[in-house]
């Protein structure tokens, strides 16, 4: 005794464009909410604006087979993406993920609602059409063990299925870190003020940003730091020593995950000689060591 059978079609309503307008949607939603890719967006990208594209196309049944529409699909989707990057490169948005992943869904958006439009000004008889036939198993010819393993069967892949959804879809935490920088008066790494003369004033920009996944307190300290260039007769290279030590200022600055933060500071020495000017970062009220560490050595004349 054959299983009763499930029939899947569509042509007189285009459930084929709503899946994947809802698919492009949720895919996206998803992954502006989150701020991550995911393998499950992998239509989004390669399939979903080609196939609605060719949609639009190709409404009817009879113009392409299912295989030009599959491998169309395709190779617009590669065409289209791109595409949608390079004019997003000339917008102020530019190319970045938020703003590339909510162009591609208001363009499935866009263009789906196009192809139902497309479609249903057809005649039913005209329109796009595909049935898969679903055979469902007559249970009373299973043993009691064979129903069994059915069942374990289809539950190992359920759990396999969610065990896989929840480690691609979970966000992935990456690296936390601190920048600390300075930067030369122009606001680049160079022109540092390397060579001054007495009381002669030099400016940096001091910049910090922070990707620590929380908000921090960060505390900038600014030494002066005389020294004296010494031969080490054992290394058989100058080794630079530090002689005493005055700390110049103390900047203090709270910043969001994500967010930076840049200053310029204008200093002065008095005295000749090679001086090391260094900034000494502090996370968290923490200042039994720095947590960053950058210095500039200046000759003053």
């Amino acid at each position: 005794m054959e299983g009763r059978a499930v029939e899947v079609r569509f042509q007189e309503t285009p459930w084929d464009l709503y899946a994947a307008l809802g698919y492009s949607l949720t895919t996206a939603a998803f992954l502006l909410a989150l701020d991550v890719g995911s393998l499950l967006a992998i239509l989004l990208v390669l399939f979903v604006p080609g196939y609605l594209l060719v949609a639009v196309l190709f409404p009817g049944d009879k113009e392409i087979d299912w295989i030009e529409r599959v491998a169309l699909s395709f190779g617009l989707s590669v065409a289209v993406v791109p595409g949608t990057a390079f004019i997003l490169n000339f917008t102020p948005f530019g190319i970045r993920f938020g703003s590339v992943v909510a162009t591609i869904a208001l363009f499935t958006l866009v263009v789906g609602l196009a192809a139902v439009w497309r479609r249903r000004r057809l005649p039913v008889e005209k329109r796009l059409a595909a049935t898969v036939h679903f055979s469902l198993p007559n249970w009373k010819e299973y043993s009691g063990l064979d129903r069994a393993l059915t069942i374990g069967l289809a539950a190992s892949i359920v759990v396999a299925g969610g065990i896989l959804a929840f480690v691609l879809m979970a966000p992935k935490q990456g690296e936390r870190f601190t920048e600390f920088y300075i930067l030369g008066p122009g606001g680049n790494a160079s022109g540092y003020p390397t060579a001054l003369n007495v009381s002669q004033p030099g400016t940096v920009i001091v910049g910090i940003a922070n990707h620590e996944s929380a908000t921090v307190n960060y505390t900038a300290r600014i030494d002066l730091v005389g020294v004296q260039i010494v031969f080490n007769s054992t290394s058989g290279f100058n080794e630079t020593i530090e002689v005493n030590r005055t700390t110049w200022s103390t900047l203090g600055v709270t910043l969001a995950e994500g967010r930076n933060w840049t200053q310029p500071y204008t200093f002065r020495i008095n005295y000749f000689g090679v001086w090391k000017v260094q900034f000494l970062l502090f996370k968290d009220g923490d200042f039994s060591s720095a947590y960053r560490k950058l210095h500039i050595f200046i000759h003053v004349t």
